[in-house]
């Protein structure tokens, strides 16, 4: 018992030790891309929000705009106070380091004093042969020589360390000075920050108090959009379904055609001769039966091919990295089930993501595939999917389409041109879902795929 328990208290210990290792502090450099990445966010929300305002009457895109440069904005501040973190502790040791180097000029000093004492008190010619001929032999006085060459070495490295250090100290005031100045700079920042932050919370109220006497439109608007976001899934889910299903057609054919030129156990191979024909098999030599093939993964019965398959896990690898749908742009409406902006008792169940962007737009590829179809639901709107082996990525909301169904697409290839949704915005939904071995569907969060990037 007390050794099980051991063993557990080991275990446990070990778990702690390697939680505590998985943090790594993001360094300056991280700091600052991540900070100029946000800032670089605002501008264009910014941009695209002047757009907006040429509409004289309060939309939903406008307030949804606001309320996404409202988070960036504060993600930039808790960004600034990371850096100032990061920039108090690095001088806090340069501090230090300072201080020591200090120190140990003061302690080079002294020694080189003691050695210059030493040296004025031998200074006199009439010492040094003394001290040479006063040696009991040759070997001896060679040996006293080295000495004094040494003594006189050792006094010149004292001065070399001396002006080293003094270099070293200067060279950390310098970086300290710097860190002082960038921190200044970044105070400023901070407080400048913090008053757009509170003229963004002053016009994201003034928006929301405009839009709350439309509650009846708005409600309208969202029954609109929740049955075209039905339409759209269910042609969707039938898309998919009949694209696993070629699939799965595909490949048991191709192991009809592979078990048909594999030879049964228990059978007799024909061997040929130099001719071609078939001759008796050797009954004195042993049967060898093929190795049976390992099952096939789960997964397997959902592609098309290895190729296929690879494909799928490349799409997957990248996981988090994926390219955005198009080149600038930001995040309007979220994945999932969430509530209304406005309206906190209506909720609103998305499939994808709404990315704003600009005016006429190109849509692209976020990684290669094949287009599974082009189609659309009744409205002027098109709908892009393509295929990535079992995962699905979903293109909604395009004026115009540039592909056609069965075409290889290579990552970031051109595909069509953004439309504008109910509200005159230009839009795209996009979505990724993923075809399960169990012939089920699930809708993936595509804010965790893309990356930082556009």
């Amino acid at each position: 018992m007390r050794k099980s328990w051991l063993i557990f208290c080991l275990a446990l210990s070990f778990t702690v030790s390697a939680q505590q290792k998985e943090y790594v502090p993001p360094t300056k450099a991280q700091l600052e891309a991540k900070r100029k990445e946000i800032q670089d966010a605002i501008n264009d929300t910014e941009h695209q929000l002047e757009e907006i305002k040429k509409n004289k009457n309060a939309t939903m895109s406008q307030l949804r705009a606001l309320q996404y440069k409202l988070s960036q904005r504060q993600t930039l501040i808790s960004n600034i106070n990371e850096e100032l973190g990061s920039i108090d502790n690095t001088i806090v040791k340069s501090s230090k380091e300072i201080l020591t180097l200090k120190q140990k000029l003061e302690l080079l000093k002294v020694r080189y004093a003691q050695s210059l004492r030493y040296a004025y008190q031998t200074r006199s010619s009439y010492d040094m042969l003394a001290f040479l001929f006063s040696s009991s032999d040759f070997n001896d006085a060679v040996r006293r020589m080295k000495y004094l060459k040494k003594f006189r070495d050792f006094r010149k490295q004292q001065v070399d360390q001396i002006r080293q250090t003094q270099n070293q100290i200067e060279h950390k005031i310098g970086d300290l000075n710097k860190e002082k100045k960038e921190k200044d700079l970044l105070l400023v920042n901070q407080q400048q920050q913090s008053q757009a932050l509170q003229g963004d919370v002053k016009q994201t109220n003034t928006v929301i108090q405009s839009l709350k006497g439309k509650e009846n439109e708005l409600a309208k608007e969202i029954e609109k959009n929740r049955v075209a976001a039905v339409r759209v899934n269910k042609a969707i889910n039938n898309i998919i379904e009949r694209e696993m299903a070629a699939a799965l057609k595909k490949a048991e054919e191709e192991e009809k055609r592979r078990n048909a030129a594999t030879p049964k156990p228990g059978t007799t191979v024909p061997s040929k001769d130099s001719k071609g024909n078939n001759t008796k098999p050797d009954p004195t030599l042993p049967y060898v039966a093929p190795k049976p093939k390992a099952p096939k993964a789960e997964a397997a019965p959902l592609m098309l091919t290895p190729t296929d398959v690879a494909l799928a896990a490349n799409f997957e690898g990248n996981h988090g990295k994926l390219y955005w749908p198009v080149a600038q742009g930001f995040i309007s409406d979220h994945f999932g089930t969430h509530p209304h902006p406005l309206a906190h008792n209506v909720m609103i169940d998305q499939a994808g993501i709404d990315i704003r962007t600009s005016p006429g737009a190109t849509v692209r590829t976020v990684f290669e595939g094949t287009v599974s179809s082009v189609f659309s639901t009744g409205g002027s709107e098109l709908i892009v999917i393509i295929q990535h082996g079992n995962y699905f990525t979903v293109y909604n909301g395009l004026a115009s389409v540039s592909v056609k169904n069965g075409q290889h697409v290579d990552t970031r290839q051109t595909i069509g041109v953004v439309g504008n949704n109910d509200e005159g915005e230009p839009t795209v939904n996009f979505q990724i879902w993923k075809a399960a071995a169990n012939k089920t569907r699930v809708k993936l969060n595509p804010e965790t795929w893309i990356g930082k990037a556009h």
